[in-house]
C-alpha cells in the first residue's frame, strides 16, 4: 500500500574517505548537482539577459510567483517522507483560497477567524486522508485523488462556477503584498517553513520516524514506532501547509475562482520529486525541495524572457521531472551494482570466501 519508498543514497563519510579525489568528486556530484545547476542557470541568464534577468523586479516576480508552489512542495514532501503521496495539495488550494475570501466577504468573518477556520479545515482534511490511508488501507494516491476531486467539486458547487469578489481588509491582503528586504514576504514564509521542517526532519525524532516508515514500515513498526499515528500526522501537516498556501493565494489574487489552483499541483509535486534527487539523493528532503522549486522558477523565467511560448512552463516541468527521476534511478543502480575487487571478486564474494577460509581454519 505504498506509493513511494524512501531510500537514502547520500554517501557516508566512511565511504568518501575510501575513495580517491576524482571518484570522491564524482560521488558527490549527484548530491549537489541540482544546487550547482541552479546557480549555473542564474549565471547563464544573467549574462544572456543582462537588462531583464539580474534585476530586483525579476527577483520579486520569481519569488512572488513561486513562493506558493514552494509551500505546496514542502507540504507534499511531508507525506512523501513516509512513503505516501498527497494529491490534495493541488485540489485543496482551490477550496481554501475560495473559502478564505468567502468567509470574509459573504459570511462576515473577521480575517483572523477566517484564516484559523481555513487552517483547521486543512488539518481536518489531512486527518481524513490519513484515516483513509491507514485505517481503510486505501493507497494514498487513490485516496487523496478521491478526496481532492470531492473537494474540487465542493469548490465548484460553492462558487456556482463564478468568481467570489468582495472588499477584503488591507490587513489580510498584506499577508502577501508586504515586502521584506525588497522581496515579497511570502519568500520569508518559505524560508521559515523550510528551516522548521529541516530541524524537524534532521534533528528531531519525528523526522527519523517519518524516514524510517518511508524506508520500511514493517521494520519501523517492529522497532516500536507507531506507524499509523505518524502517517496520519504527516497528512495533517500536509493539510495545514496546503491551507496556509491557500490563504496566501487568496491574499495575492483577492478573488476566489475554481479555475486556479490545479495548475499548482504538477509544479509542487515536481519540486518535491526533484528534491529527492539532491542533497540527500534517494529520499525527499527540505533543502532539496527548495532547490527543486528554485531551478524550475529560474529555468522557466529565463526561457520565457528569451521568447519562450506559453507552453514552455508545463513542458519544462514535465521534462525536468523525467530527467531528474532518470538520473536518480541511474545513480541508485550504480551504487547498488557490485564493484569488483583486486582479484576480480565482488565484495560480497570476497567476504564469503574470507568467511569460508576462516571456518576452514
Amino acid at each position: 500500500m505504498q506509493s513511494l519508498k524512501s531510500n537514502a543514497l547520500e554517501p557516508t563519510q566512511r565511504e568518501l574517505a575510501a575513495l580517491p579525489p576524482l571518484s570522491r568528486f564524482t560521488r558527490l556530484l549527484p548530491v549537489f548537482g541540482l544546487p550547482i545547476l541552479t546557480f549555473l542557470l542564474v549565471a547563464l541568464f544573467t549574462v544572456t539577459l543582462p537588462d531583464t534577468f539580474p534585476t530586483l523586479l525579476n527577483a520579486r516576480s520569481i519569488t512572488g510567483d513561486k513562493s506558493i508552489i514552494a509551500i505546496l512542495a514542502l507540504a507534499a514532501m511531508i507525506p512523501m517522507a513516509t512513503g505516501r503521496i498527497d494529491l490534495t495539495v493541488g485540489y485543496g488550494i482551490v477550496m481554501w483560497h475560495i473559502l478564505a475570501i468567502s468567509l470574509q466577504t459573504v459570511y462576515g468573518f473577521d480575517w483572523p477567524v477566517a484564516v484559523l477556520v481555513v487552517l483547521a479545515l486543512g488539518a481536518l482534511l489531512g486527518l481524513v486522508n490519513g484515516m483513509l490511508v491507514e485505517i481503510a488501507q486505501i493507497d494514498s494516491f487513490i485516496a487523496t485523488l478521491g478526496t481532492g476531486t470531492v473537494l474540487y467539486a465542493l469548490a465548484m458547487w460553492h462558487t456556482g462556477g463564478r468568481q467570489v469578489i468582495g472588499t477584503l481588509p488591507v490587513a489580510f491582503t498584506s499577508i502577501f503584498s508586504t515586502s521584506l528586504f525588497g522581496l515579497p514576504i511570502a519568500t520569508t514564509y518559505v524560508i521559515v517553513l523550510a528551516i522548521v521542517l529541516w530541524i524537524a526532519a534532521d534533528y528531531l525524532p519525528i523526522g527519523r520516524y517519518f524516514y524510517a516508515i518511508g524506508a520500511n514500515p514493517r521494520a519501523a513498526a517492529l522497532n516500536g514506532i507507531p506507524t499509523r499515528r505518524y502517517v496520519m500526522l504527516a497528512f495533517v501537516g500536509s493539510g495545514v501547509l496546503t491551507a496556509f498556501a491557500g490563504v496566501v493565494l487568496a491574499a495575492k489574487l483577492r478573488i476566489g475562482q475554481a479555475s486556479v489552483g490545479l495548475d499548482y499541483l504538477l509544479p509542487a509535486l515536481v519540486g518535491a520529486f526533484l528534491g529527492s534527487t539532491t542533497i540527500k539523493p534517494g529520499r525527499v528532503n527540505v533543502w532539496g525541495t527548495v532547490f527543486g522549486v528554485a531551478i524550475l522558477a529560474v529555468g522557466i523565467a529565463g526561457i520565457q524572457q528569451m521568447g519562450g511560448d506559453f507552453y514552455v512552463e508545463p513542458l519544462f516541468n514535465g521534462a525536468t521531472l523525467l530527467v531528474a527521476i532518470g538520473i536518480a534511478g541511474y545513480a541508485q543502480r550504480r551504487r547498488r551494482s557490485p564493484r569488483r575487487g583486486p582479484a576480480g571478486n565482488t565484495p560480497v564474494a570476497a567476504q564469503a570466501a574470507e568467511g569460508g577460509g576462516s571456518r576452514r581454519r
